[in-house]
Parts: structure tokens; sequence; C-alpha cells
């Protein structure tokens, strides 16, 4: 939603002031010059990425008009249920979690979050570093060695869209160049013409560049911001189930352990302590 607000802000301040200034709408009507500029942009987004980057790029925009899943109250069914695991090893012992790391869908402590349970790259992440917890001899160190390579990873994964998005506004401008370049080279064979309508062609040669410039600025560059945002937000979800499973390897009570995770959340989704402790109470 607020994508769509910032696209109608862009749009009425630039041409509502453009209007007010006494210019003519009709003059910035240029079809043939916005089809040099994004046909032009939308074919090197094709050649300058692989399939791959092609593909995650254009799953990734249909969510950009959707507000951040990460919102507090995920953080807080994420935190209940490490907490509900945590206790759960620490009163019947690892093997006790075992049925719940194998089949979450089916565990019925992941049932009652169902936020959670229905992000499979957290439960992905979750189960994984439980079932080598259960069943390996790893220590907390190689453990969080492994952890940061995959958050690296999927840091890494996330960025792609948004870099690849980022270097489609970077040339737009360049592309809004060239359509003004064209619509001189036209304005330059025509110069025979009476000087009203030389005046014309000149004028519109010229919205090229102001096309180039406003689509790479006003429109497209900001997705690349957005989803930027949204990658950092996704890893923050990792870094705190591993900041919570690194305390209690460390033998840190659940409740404790919990209280690491809960400090490594930026201030605006932060729940404060005893609004933490009563949440998870609630849930058990």
């Amino acid at each position: 939603m607020l994508v769509i607000i910032g696209y109608v802000v862009v749009a009425a301040s630039v041409f509502g002031g453009f209007a007010l200034a006494g210019g003519h709408m009709g003059a910035l009507f240029q079809p043939v010059e916005l089809l040099m500029i994004a046909g032009g942009a939308g074919g090197a987004f094709f050649v300058g990425n692989t399939g791959k980057t092609i593909k995650g790029t254009l799953k990734a925009l249909p969510g950009i008009l959707k507000g951040s899943k990460y919102s507090k109250d995920s953080y807080m069914e994420l935190m209940a249920l490490l907490y509900e695991l945590l206790g759960k090893v620490r009163k019947e012992g690892l093997m006790a979690i075992e049925g719940d790391v194998e089949n979450p869908e089916e565990s019925p402590i992941f049932a009652k979050y169902p936020k959670i349970l229905a992000d499979h790259h957290v439960v992905e992440f979750l189960t994984d570093y439980l079932r080598i917890m259960v069943s390996g001899n790893l220590n907390s160190m190689e453990i969080e060695n492994l952890m940061d390579v995959e958050i690296d990873t999927h840091h890494h994964e996330a960025m792609v869209p948004a870099h690849a998005i980022a270097k489609v506004g970077d040339g737009m401008p360049a592309f809004g160049i060239v359509a003004a370049v064209m619509g001189v080279v036209h304005t330059m064979e025509s110069v025979g013409i009476p000087p009203a309508e030389l005046g014309i062609l000149i004028a519109h040669a010229l919205v090229g560049t102001f096309l180039g410039i406003l689509l790479a600025y006003g429109f497209v560059g900001p997705l690349s911001g957005l989803l930027e945002q949204k990658a950092e937000e996704s890893t923050k979800m990792f870094q705190t189930i591993k900041v919570t499973l690194l305390a209690n390897l460390n033998g840190y009570a659940p409740a404790m352990a919990v209280e690491f995770g809960r400090k490594a959340l930026l201030s605006s989704e932060r729940p404060g302590f005893t609004e933490l402790e009563a949440h998870v109470k609630q849930k058990r």
C-alpha cells in the first residue's frame, strides 16, 4: 500500500508541478520514447542477469505491495516457540524433540505458532540446527560458524533481486538520453519544417531525458531499496534463532536464552521483558 501511495505522491508532485507552471500535459505523453526507455532497460535486464536471478527477481516483485510479515507479533511467536522447545529439552532431554524436529507440520508445539510454521525458511533453519543438536557432537563454536555461513548465504541470495533492480534503475537515465538523442536525430532531419513544429519535436525529444530520470529515481530505484530492507528483515529472524540456540548450548536456561534472542531484535520490534514473559506463559 505504501508503494502505491508513494508512486501517487511522486506522480502528483512532478506532473502537478509541471501543470501549475503552465506546462501542457499532452507534451509529456510520448509512448514511443517510453517504449525506448522501458524496452531498452527490460532488454538489458534479461541480458545482464542469469535465469536464476531473473526468476528470483520476478518472484520477489509481487511481495513489494505487501507489508512486512516480520512484525513484533511474529518475533514474539518465534521466541515463545524457542522457549517451549528448549524447555522440553531441559526437562526431557534432546531426544524428546526429535519428533517435533523431523515433522514440524505434525508437531503439537509448532501448531501453536502458525505464523512461524507458515515460513518454511525459518522452520527449516530452526529444525536443521535442532537436528544437529540432537544427533551431532558439534560444539557451540562449530555450530556458530556453520550458522554464520548459512545466514550469509541466505542474505546474499535475498539481496540478488535488489541488486538486479538497482542496476535497471541506474541504466534508465542513460536510456532516456538515448531516446532524447533519437528525438534530436528526428528533429535534425526535419529542419525544413516551420519553427513552431520544429520546437514541438525538440520538446518531444527532451521528454526522453525527463522520463528516464523520473523512472529511475522516482519509480524503479526506490524498489531496490525496499527489496533490500525486506532482505535485512528476513535475516533478522535467523539471527534471533542463532543467538537463542547458542545461548542454550552454552548452558543458559531457556528463559535466559530467549532473553539473548530478544536483545538481538531491533528496537521497533523488540518486546519488553515482562511483555514477552507474559506471552510465553500464555502460549504454554
